[in-house]
């Protein structure tokens, strides 16, 4: 079942057409309103030697179009409900009103344009920009390898960036569990809590994280280049202040700002996107959460277990529970972990209860195939259901500044789940250690 804010509406169109009656009706609106097959015509001019498509190939990870009210990620094949190219980007709400996909078809690098439907995330907080997804319906007997995205159906595609169509090839899986984390900012530098995260994913079943990182410190960045040479991290470049004011609150404070959170809601979605086909579970958290099994000893067996109780279920739901870091122990005080900048997530034990009328806020583990839009706590579009998980089954650390600081120790649960990795992950941050920081 496709979950959606929008109603569907119907648009019925008579034409009289010498003497007879056409009625053009449009159907499945809830995907397709606005997305047309009417493809403008576009002068034949021959490719460059050895280039097949032309136009400018976009070289970063943000493009920003002419009109900069408009900023593209990149786009992706779609055709879980018809033949669509989804491209993932930033607008105005309110300021771009209509866009066109310029397809460029095989073999002969012919060109297609049709108008793309502009659908802004609802979780938009408020802020003038917001994540949107730009569709267009692709052209029949095509299987365009690249778009360019323009104001405009009439211009010279020369001067257009180029962007390749991800996923259009099926693959099989090449890792089962995706983290991903958007957005590494403000000169990032929780290297010990970064580390002691990174090797409990991988504990746990992690084989992939994706990072979309626009600035962190010199030492965090000598240890993400271990773990991109290790293979299990890939960075995205989010340059987003290049282009935008950011903000680094989720709501708009009447400030000047453009986006939140310096574009954390596009990171994910087009994180989501990215993994589709290479991932089976896609994991959206930040760096210093971790979905704690209580009942299986990793992600693997939890997911097979939740799956087989909630067939057809894409979605899984995890409750966020703060372990301050202002509260610690004395156990695992490990001598050569102090001259490390970043707390020490194995001294902190003790989390706040929960607040009354306070719902905590939730983290997902998500079958990237069932989601079309999601924002940070919740999807927002997706087929199938989505289940809260049990704080008896999982729970998410997440050790930070507190939120009730007031609190005295006694009013804190004491919940050691964690040191029931102690062994392996004090013996692999200090792998990791030797290897980067110290």
């Amino acid at each position: 079942m496709l979950r959606c804010g929008k109603k569907h509406i119907c648009a019925v169109v008579a034409c009289i057409i010498f003497g007879s009656i056409l009625i053009c009706s449009w159907k499945d609106l809830q995907l397709q309103n606005n997305i047309t097959r009417k493809f403008f015509p576009q002068a034949t001019t021959a490719s460059p030697a050895g280039q097949l498509c032309r136009g400018k190939p976009a070289q970063n990870a943000i493009t920003a179009l002419k009109d900069n009210r408009t900023f593209i990620i990149s786009p992706y094949f779609d055709d879980r409900e018809s033949k669509v190219t989804r491209v993932i980007g930033i607008v105005h709400h309110e300021d771009v009103k209509q866009l066109y996909c310029w397809f460029c078809c095989p073999p002969d690098g012919k060109i297609y344009v049709s108008k793309a439907k502009i659908d802004v995330h609802s979780d938009r907080f408020g802020f003038p920009y917001g994540a949107a997804d730009i569709v267009c319906l692709e052209p029949e007997n095509c299987d365009p390898t690249h778009v360019s995205i323009h104001q405009s159906p009439r211009g010279n595609i020369d001067q257009l960036p180029r962007f390749e169509i991800k996923n259009r090839k099926a693959e099989t899986f090449s890792v089962d569990f995706t983290v991903c984390i958007s957005a590494m900012f403000g000169n990032y530098n929780n290297v010990l809590q970064f580390i002691q995260s990174m090797e409990m994913y991988k504990i746990l079943g992690v084989q992939k994280v994706v990072i979309y990182k626009n600035n962190c410190s010199h030492l965090m960045e000598e240890v993400l280049k271990f773990y991109v040479e290790e293979g299990t991290v890939e960075i995205i470049p989010w340059p987003i202040n290049s282009h935008l004011k950011v903000s680094s609150k989720w709501h708009f404070m009447q400030d000047g700002t453009h986006i939140g959170y310096y574009g954390q809601i596009t990171a994910l979605n087009d994180c989501i996107y990215r993994n589709m086909q290479r991932s089976k579970f896609v994991v959206l958290n930040d760096a210093d959460e971790i979905i704690l099994p209580l009942k299986h000893p990793d992600w693997k067996s939890m997911m097979s277990s939740l799956q087989e109780q909630n067939p057809g279920t894409g979605i899984f739901l995890f409750e966020n529970h703060i372990f301050p870091e202002t509260v610690s122990t004395h156990m695992f005080n490990i001598s050569s972990w102090n001259t490390v900048p970043g707390v020490n997530i194995l001294q902190h034990v003790h989390r706040e209860p929960d607040r009354k009328d306070v719902i905590n806020p939730k983290k997902m583990i998500i079958d990237p195939r069932k989601v079309i839009q999601t924002s940070v706590h919740s999807v927002l579009r997706a087929y199938g259901n989505s289940v809260n998980v049990p704080m008896d089954v999982a729970l998410i650390y997440h050790c930070r500044v507190p939120l009730q600081g007031n609190l005295p120790r006694e009013s804190l649960i004491r919940d050691t789940t964690l040191w029931r990795y102690n062994l392996s992950l004090v013996m692999n941050v200090n792998k990791v250690l030797y290897q980067t920081v110290l």
